[in-house]
């Protein structure tokens, strides 16, 4: 994507710039993030992204603001100005240009292990203006299951290999013994390598981009820019705010189980809405959990972070000043912000999840029209196998087929198989075609779940039904990794809630086994079908009030 030819006038007094100007840099930021997605997509090598999506790329500035954010993955952005503070406090005074840095872990400003973020200084005028960050989901990050989840650890040791901030390069160069150390320890070093190119690359652009911005503007003027840019969103969050009832508000959302000896785990969220001001309160949540469920301090705040901006305008810039009207309490050791050591892989889905579900449902009684019924929850499925046509090497292919409705809102009906909360349709499940090309898969049936979507005013959005062939050479391994197959997608306002998922794996002798969230080593022979039946969205609004001609249309359409 090449960026536009025609130059913005220079400001002329850094400290106040025009409205005009402020309106071509906040475009200009963002051109600059779309343009490092793009980047990313056609050079990253393995599915995971370059069909599905699972990337994110940010700006901060110089204090790690979250300057710009392009439509990637929420859950993943909110996190990532906890990724450069981590960098920027690790290696304090010792940050130089043409240096790369590199984290994942979630107990220093990551999301989850499989999550690699890139952190790229930028600078002018001999001082730090900037941070270029790219956020990417590997296949493979070790440990003791393929596919960079282990629903059987109970530390995070178990869940693979742990990266606090390194300096991975400096001078313009990186350290390829570095980069070879971690691909080695993945199961999949070429694409695990390929996907790192590309996040650098990626990164790198921004830092390209973001430097021809500050030689146009000066160090100063785009600073004065960009602080006047979140100076609107905070003003134009807070208009927003104004316009809800002052009070306090109570909400919750249940996890089925952690996969070992806790079921119907409970995020609480009580929020208080006062002026302009709004404060989330999770301390009362459940204690953290023995498995997986568990999430990151920034993963947390993330969480947060993205239900608040769905509640708001979506014309409001979602960057720094959009959330400083939100306040935040939370308490170590629950498993809204789990201690040191314990294993958080599936945090970025559940309870990032639940955190919003809890949310919203509390502030569903401030805000109707702003409410929406919930998304479905992810249950992914993660096979290792070998394939004929590629003698020598073994694959590693994510399920992101088949995904679950979205939430009905006052807008009208949810989405059909636009997946989960936490990722709000940024997650793709890629081409079938692409899919069965690659991998030794045959799609027999990929298509709309008639019954399945919460009722409502407005119902939700359907789920999906997919018969998936395994035709591996020999057999293969798999995982599961999710939740909701006992709680489904949450209804507001009176909607009712979505149906939950539904996973058989259908052998080739005609057996049957159905499938739970959270297990490992399940064996599939060459010929064995995943079926899967996900959950729909649910409704908003109370389903007697649907308009007959709705309720009609759904009747012809087959879908219910």
């Amino acid at each position: 994507m090449q960026q536009p030819h025609a130059t913005p006038a220079a400001i002329p007094d850094p400290v106040t710039p025009d409205p005009v100007t402020l309106a071509v840099v906040d475009n200009r930021l963002r051109a600059i993030v779309e343009e490092m997605g793009e980047a990313m997509l056609r050079t990253s090598y393995s599915q995971i992204l370059n069909s599905s999506r699972d990337f994110s790329i940010a700006l901060c500035d110089a204090q790690c603001r979250l300057v710009a954010q392009a439509d990637h993955i929420p859950v993943h952005v909110g996190a990532m100005p906890w990724a450069a503070k981590s960098v920027a406090e690790a290696f304090a005074g010792n940050i130089h240009p043409g240096d790369t840095f590199l984290l994942n872990d979630p107990y220093f400003g990551g999301s989850h292990l499989p999550d690699l973020t890139i952190v790229l200084p930028v600078f002018a005028e001999g001082s730090l203006r900037f941070w270029s960050v790219v956020r990417a989901h590997q296949s493979d990050i070790g440990g003791a299951t393929m596919g960079g989840y282990n629903p059987g650890a109970t530390e995070i040791w178990q869940e693979g290999l742990r990266v606090p901030p390194i300096r991975l390069g400096e001078g313009g160069t990186l350290r390829q013994d570095l980069i070879r150390m971690l691909a080695t320890n993945t199961r999949l070093p070429r694409d695990f390598t390929g996907d790192m190119m590309a996040m650098i690359g990626a990164a790198r652009l921004g830092e390209r981009r973001l430097q021809g911005l500050l030689t146009h503007y000066g160090a100063a003027g785009l600073d004065a820019a960009v602080s006047a840019v979140l100076d609107l969103s905070e003003a134009h969050a807070r208009r927003i705010l104004a316009t809800w009832p002052d009070g306090t508000w109570h909400g919750e959302a249940t996890l089925d189980d952690d996969g070992f000896d806790r079921t119907d785990i409970v995020i609480r969220a009580t929020c208080t809405k006062q002026g302009e001001s709004l404060t989330v309160d999770l301390t009362a949540s459940d204690p953290q959990t023995t498995g997986f469920v568990n999430s990151s301090f920034a993963n947390m705040r993330s969480a947060v972070a993205m239900a608040f901006a769905f509640l708001l305008d979506p014309e409001v810039s979602k960057n720094d000043g959009a959330f400083r009207p939100l306040t935040v309490l939370a308490k170590e050791g629950t498993v809204v912000w789990a201690r040191d050591g314990a294993p958080v892989t599936m945090c970025t889905s559940h309870c990032s999840n639940e955190i919003v579900e809890a949310i919203i449902r509390a502030l569903s009684a401030c805000c109707p029209d702003r409410a929406m019924g919930g998304w479905g929850r992810r249950f992914r499925v993660a096979i290792q196998g070998k394939d004929a046509r590629r003698p020598g090497r073994s694959f590693v292919w994510h399920l992101f087929h088949a995904r679950p409705g979205g939430g009905g809102s006052s807008g009208g009906d949810g989405w059909s198989t636009a997946g989960e909360w936490h990722s709000a349709g940024g997650l793709k499940f890629g081409s079938v075609e692409m899919a069965e090309a690659r991998f030794p898969l045959m799609f027999e049936r990929h298509e709309f779940l008639p019954g399945t979507a919460g009722e409502g005013q407005y119902r939700g959005g359907l789920g999906a039904e997919l018969s998936l062939r395994v035709d591996s050479d020999g057999p293969a391994r798999a995982n599961t990794a999710g939740d909701g197959i006992r709680h489904g997608s949450a209804g507001m306002c009176g909607g009712q809630d979505g149906r939950p998922h539904h996973y058989v794996l259908a052998r080739a002798d005609g057996t049957e086994q159905v499938l739970k969230t959270k297990s490992t080593g399940l064996a599939i022979n060459p010929g064995d079908r995943i079926v899967v039946q996900s959950s729909g969205g649910g409704g908003w609004g109370d389903p007697a009030r649907r308009d007959s001609a709705a309720r009609a249309r759904d009747e012809r359409e087959g879908y219910v």
